[in-house]
């Protein structure tokens, strides 16, 4: 018998950190909107889109992010 460990898609939260590495290649900040609208245009799936909605409107260096969405910098 196996252990019920905790379901996570990790294709899913690779793709998020990839897209956080690609938004934030050159950048100090980014705000809440522009990483939703990066989110959006890549397709993300609605639970990661979600997460992301519900950061508060402000601008964010990646390790913020990281931090709200529950992620290490990536």
């Amino acid at each position: 018998m196996t252990d019920d460990a905790p379901v996570t898609d990790e294709p899913d939260i690779q793709r998020l950190d990839d897209l956080l590495d690609d938004i934030y290649h050159g950048q100090e900040r980014m705000t809440q909107a522009a990483i939703y609208r990066r989110a959006v245009a890549a397709e993300l799936p609605a639970e990661l889109l979600s997460r992301i909605a519900a950061i508060p409107q402000g601008e964010y260096a990646v390790d913020e992010v990281a931090d709200l969405l529950g992620r290490s910098v990536p």
